[in-house]
């Protein structure tokens, strides 16, 4: 029994620690969530009827804590009808499993690979509108399209993206580093304050956003003009390169392991040097060679990418 009396005692150690953590933990999560589906003004605006309401109770203010307490649930109900689409997105979350769902996420040289058909699609002025989802579970909106299951290339998005193809005009799929479905149909956006020259695609970006935790990629058929959306909010018109660098911070959690690692690889293969006035030429010279490699495999890509898209054409 001294051994069982040892383990409460050290159980009761750790539960307090135990327990504030798991309740920073929910807290956290929880804001997240709320922040996620837009209904953080609910909150703050709860938030403050309970400040109203413990000034009233401290002060005495015997009228206006009678009407608190008289409108409270009815205010309850109202608030339950007038936040029924927020409320319903925290649950569908919650009941998803958000919060432990591990991520499928693809690399680096993938994302490429998507960034180099946009910027194609995106200089023949031609849609384009790719998710990836990220912890929530969207079978659902795969199911409404045709399942591909193939390697993602950038000769293959553009094929998909083609004007009067059976798959143009419906969403691309990329799930666990592959090319999952196409010509999916995805829900659009509810928001009035959505501005009045976006298209269908761009709703749609905004409404699998609301939705689900997914990024989405979209390319405007009248401009060209590449946009990202996620956690409910689109970010339009940008430039190849904040989206690529946006894109692996949303998606690719490997991406920073491989860096480093890679970094470490280079500099364990690099000659040490006594003088540090040394060190940072090499380093320069090092990193610029990297950033050349890199852009002319981008350039290669793209320009046999561009040429397969000839050859479709014709």
């Amino acid at each position: 029994m001294a051994w069982f009396q040892r383990l409460l005692s050290i159980y009761d150690f750790i539960r307090p620690v135990m327990d504030v953590a798991l309740l920073a933990f929910l807290l956290y999560k929880g804001y997240e969530l709320l922040e996620k589906t837009q209904a953080l003004p609910l909150v703050k605006g709860m938030g403050f009827l309970v400040l109203v309401y413990g000034i009233a109770f401290f002060f005495n203010l015997t009228t206006l804590r009678w009407v608190l307490t008289t409108m409270a649930p009815g205010l309850f109900i109202v608030i339950a009808i007038v936040f029924q689409p927020e409320l319903r997105k925290i649950i569908v979350r919650l009941g998803q499993g958000e919060f432990f769902r591990p991520d499928n996420k693809p690399r680096i040289g993938q994302l490429d690979a998507v960034i180099t058909a946009a910027e194609l699609l995106s200089e023949q002025r031609r849609g384009m509108l790719v998710v990836f989802p990220r912890k929530i579970n969207i079978k659902n909106i795969i199911d409404t399209g045709t399942r591909i299951n193939a390697e993602i290339s950038s000769s293959l998005i553009i094929a998909v993206f083609q004007f009067d193809g059976p798959l143009h005009d419906g969403a691309m799929i990329i799930q666990g580093g592959k090319i999952t479905a196409a010509g999916c149909f995805l829900p659009l956006s509810e928001r009035q304050d959505i501005r009045k020259n976006f298209g269908t695609r761009h709703r749609a970006s905004l409404g699998m956003t609301e939705h689900s935790d997914s990024v989405v990629l979209v390319v405007s058929e009248e401009t060209g003009a590449i946009s990202l959306a996620y956690d409910a909010k689109l970010y339009y018109d940008l430039s190849p390169l904040e989206v690529t660098r946006k894109l692996k911070e949303l998606l690719d959690s490997e991406s920073r392991k491989e860096v480093s690692q890679h970094a470490a690889v280079q500099q364990a293969a690099s000659p040490q040097l006594s003088s540090s006035q040394f060190n940072a030429p090499q380093h320069t010279a090092t990193q610029t060679s990297t950033t050349q490699s890199t852009t002319e495999q981008k350039e290669n890509s793209k320009v046999s990418a561009q040429k397969e898209m000839e050859g479709i054409d014709e």
